[in-house]
């Protein structure tokens, strides 16, 4: 390389998004680049001029270890929406401008859906107008929705923690007995699109039977249904867990958190903060069958646990910080790094680049064939999918008994 390199972090964290931060920057100066600067809060921050030079805080082979096991974005994350070039060119301008002030050979942005999208119309304006940067982009969503690639970093250790979680909660629900029983609810991130809410299959074992019920938001949910259905198990055993999709909806299209409760805060994208569903579905129960219930929802808990994070995951998550700067490097730009999956058993997968007009905007759901016809669980083909993505583990570095992260001298 014979420029910079730029580098962001967008949308939600996860406990892998730093270590593609550090495939990243370890690739880049590999490859010879002068500069690697990080952008503070995305591509927001850039617009600020809000950027800081890498090699001043990541400065030996320990501070890439550690940021490898830090999570959340380490350099700060925005939900900020491009507008389309059309609508206001000043915007793309001043962001290149300040591309060419540095001297921006790549730009590589790690996200989502939305993130594509700002990849995407970036080098759409930099083909336009004859720009000389590449933009890349590197993989990054628990969700695990992105089109064209067989998973996303971030997804395996957020697998692994509600795997390991939901069991951790079917055995706490078996100790006490009630008289008329015991429903716990548990709550799952997942929109539209329900990866991690079926994860919750990886509790399954010769010691756990797993969740009695998974429902996710790619089919409809009937709320008398569902009732009829926990009554039905309670009369076989005493302790009832059942996994949901936080974006769950009814046949008319409505969240069931929304009928809780008033869904008010919509992001830049139009999406709808979700919450509520399983405090909702736990008083559902509670007032039809007179039951002891729990709601628990993980909440940020399942992207942010480094401690369970997926040793395949994390490394996996660092190799596509390191392809999305090799492509850029070979001169391509709008594209996205994407994972191929060559083999289950043993596991084997490969990067390569795909078109980001084909990815951004688009969602990737669970296919119909991965879930039983009632749409209560998943089938052996989900868990197939999924089992490899959580395999071994990423220790963290126990400072005093607790993990030590790479702390974040600059100002955010």
């Amino acid at each position: 390389m014979k420029g910079n390199v730029i580098v962001g972090q967008s949308g939600g964290p996860t406990s892998a998004i730093n270590s593609t931060l550090a495939g990243v920057y370890r690739t880049a100066i590999e490859r010879g680049a002068k500069k690697v600067y990080g952008m503070r809060n995305g591509i927001q921050g850039l617009m600020e001029e809000r950027y800081v030079d890498l090699a001043d805080h990541i400065t030996n082979d320990l501070d890439v270890e550690l940021l490898k096991r830090t999570p959340a974005a380490y350099l700060g994350s925005c939900r900020y929406k491009l507008p389309e070039i059309h609508e206001d060119k000043a915007v793309y301008e001043k962001i290149f401008d300040i591309l060419n002030k540095l001297d921006i050979e790549a730009f590589i942005y790690i996200g989502g859906n939305d993130s594509m999208d700002t990849i995407k119309k970036l080098s759409d304006y930099g083909i336009l107008t004859g720009q000389p940067t590449k933009f890349v982009g590197a993989p990054k969503t628990i969700d695990n929705d992105l089109a064209l690639t067989d998973h996303t970093p971030g997804f395996g250790s957020a697998a692994k923690y509600i795997g390991t979680s939901v069991k951790e909660i079917i055995r706490d629900g078996m100790c006490l007995e009630y008289n008329k029983g015991i429903v716990t609810i548990v709550e799952i991130m997942g929109r539209n699109a329900g990866w991690l809410t079926g994860a919750a299959c990886l509790a399954e074992g010769e010691d756990c039977k797993g969740p009695d019920l998974i429902y996710l938001p790619e089919f409809p949910f009937e709320l008398e249904t569902f009732v009829d259905r926990v009554k039905k198990i309670l009369k076989k055993q005493s302790s009832v867990v059942v996994a949901v999709s936080e974006g769950i909806k009814l046949a008319d299209g409505r969240y069931v958190c929304e009928l809780g409760q008033s869904v008010d805060f919509v992001d830049a994208f139009g999406h709808k903060q979700l919450s509520g569903t399983a405090n909702y579905l736990a008083s559902l129960i509670a007032g039809e069958i007179g039951c002891k219930t729990r709601a628990i929802e993980l909440s940020t808990l399942q992207r942010s646990g480094a401690h369970l994070a997926s040793r395949v995951d994390i490394l996996e998550a660092m190799q596509a910080g390191g392809a999305a700067v090799m492509a850029a490097d070979e001169g391509d730009s709008g594209v996205m790094v994407v994972f191929e999956r060559i083999s289950d058993d043993p596991y084997q997968c490969a990067t390569a680049v795909k078109n980001v007009h084909k990815i951004a905007n688009d969602e990737r759901l669970v296919p119909r064939e991965w879930v039983n016809k009632e749409g209560t669980y998943v089938t052996d083909e989900f868990k197939r999918y999924v089992r490899p993505l959580i395999q071994g583990d990423m220790p963290p570095v126990m400072v005093d008994g607790i993990p030590r992260h790479l702390y974040r001298p600059f100002k955010i």
